[in-house]
């Protein structure tokens, strides 16, 4: 999280002074006291992890004033006002002017560490997203592409690296919106073919003899509406890439003919009987088993060890929620340059709901809140409702429900990331195996043994 966040109290009044910082530092907060606005402000410095804590009356500098001088050095600093009953107007005209808060006197303890609490945690967002900001800004080459900071994301682009400069087939699996096609680019893009062409093309869906078209072109006459020819996928990506996504969904019969192409390097488009040389390197994407469907005998054996030379596996967003932070603001930078808006800030509130959810629609979902919340589609909630059954208590209600929905959340990915085994989630979790078990009774979780039956807990 970085630095941590300290809070300045600035008062006159001696007894005021120590009242305040008293009741900040029992409230857990590093504070530091001064007498006068001046001796505060050689504290402050752009991106500083303060917080200000000012009475509006004081001789020399006073609390506006104050309040000017730290907006000119860095405008994202809190700064909460104190002021006497008289002065109620002229703090709620500073929070129109930047103040963030203001307290009137008299005031308890528990009232003034509340409302320090709300801005230390307001500064501590700005700050992560600063960090995030820079971050994104300064990385480069596939960092910068392929973003993450899960031990999952890091193993992707250490596999990218490996097979980027080589010709082999890579088949990358992964749920829908995972990101297959981006990997797939980030493969073309730091190997040896990135001068040449990249073609997609998304096998879902299209008839098949539009699809035979697309894929290997075809001569003037070759079918009633061919008027022309035309050059396909395969062609086009000569001395490049040719990424195929939804892999799955490839017609049998074309699946024969794409295994002549991977095995013999040459194609004849549709009405020609001349074969031409191709050179291209074939990266497939599927988010179905295709050794189950080539068990099932609807995807062919042989074509699934052409493609599946090197394989990269995507994880789902919900097994690094770690990434989600970055992702979001990346996502939130990209919207705001392409719509031409500022680009805002989440709340504490807004990352705990990022953090928890289970993003069924993986980083495509995320972008899509990220575009609505650039475009001030959403409220104080990011997602719509519905979706997880324990979102309400994740949200709000009671602490006993928000931390059993944590615990939920943080025991269930773990037996996910370990196939159920219980012994191996303990030893992650760092939790004895009996306690557990204790856990899994307690929140309703079934957990299964080696061969995938469910255990009695």
């Amino acid at each position: 999280m970085g630095d941590e966040i300290r809070v300045l109290v600035v008062e006159d009044d001696e007894n005021v002074r120590f009242g305040v910082e008293q009741a900040v530092a029992l409230a857990g907060f590093p504070v530091s006291a001064y007498a006068s606005a001046k001796e505060a402000l050689a504290e402050v410095a752009p991106g500083a992890p303060l917080v200000i804590v000012s009475d509006v009356r004081m001789p020399g500098i006073d609390g506006l004033q104050l309040l000017d001088k730290v907006m000119a050095i860095d405008s994202q600093i809190p700064v909460v006002l104190i002021s006497g009953h008289a002065d109620i107007s002229t703090a709620v005209g500073a929070m129109q002017v930047g103040a963030y808060d203001f307290i009137e006197k008299p005031f308890s303890s528990d009232h003034i560490a509340g409302r320090v609490a709300r801005a230390v945690e307001k500064r501590r967002l700005t700050l992560e997203v600063q960090g995030l900001r820079a971050a994104l800004h300064n990385w480069q080459g596939i960092e910068a592409m392929v973003l993450g900071k899960s031990p999952a994301m890091a193993d992707v682009r250490k596999k990218i690296l490996r097979l980027a400069d080589t010709s082999v087939s890579v088949l990358i699996t992964g749920e829908t919106g995972t990101g297959k096609e981006l990997i797939a680019r980030s493969l073309h893009d730091f190997g040896g073919r990135r001068d040449n062409h990249f073609v997609a093309l998304n096998c879902g869906g299209l008839p098949e003899q539009i699809f035979e078209s697309e894929l290997f072109g075809h001569e003037a006459g070759a079918f009633t509406g061919a008027i022309k020819k035309r050059v396909g996928k395969i062609e086009w990506a000569n001395g490049g890439t040719l990424f195929l996504d939804e892999i799955e969904t490839m017609p049998v019969a074309l699946q024969i003919k794409m295994l002549r192409v991977l095995q013999e390097r040459t194609l004849e488009r549709l009405g020609a009987n001349e074969s031409i040389s191709v050179d291209c390197r074939v990266i497939a994407a599927s988010k179905a088993d295709l050794a189950a469907l080539s068990a099932d005998g609807r995807f062919r054996a042989d074509l699934l060890y052409r493609l599946n030379v090197a394989q990269i596996e995507l994880p789902p967003l919900r097994e690094r929620r770690e990434d989600v932070p970055l992702l979001f603001e990346h996502f939130v930078l990209a919207a705001a340059r392409r719509f031409g808006q500022p680009a805002p800030v989440v709340s504490a509130a807004q990352v705990s709901e990022l953090m928890t959810h289970q993003w069924p629609g993986n980083v495509r979902e995320l972008q899509n809140v990220a575009d609505r919340f650039v475009l001030g589609l959403t409220g104080d909630s990011l997602l719509t409702e519905g979706g997880d059954p324990d979102k309400g208590a994740a949200k709000g209600g009671t602490l006993a429900e928000q931390m059993a929905y944590f615990e939920r959340m943080l025991i269930e990915d773990m037996l996910r990331r370990h196939q159920g085994n219980v012994a191996d989630a303990s030893d992650a979790l760092g939790m004895p195996k009996k306690t557990l078990y204790h856990k899994l009774r307690q929140l309703k979780i079934a957990a299964r043994d080696a061969q995938g039956e469910e255990i009695d807990t």
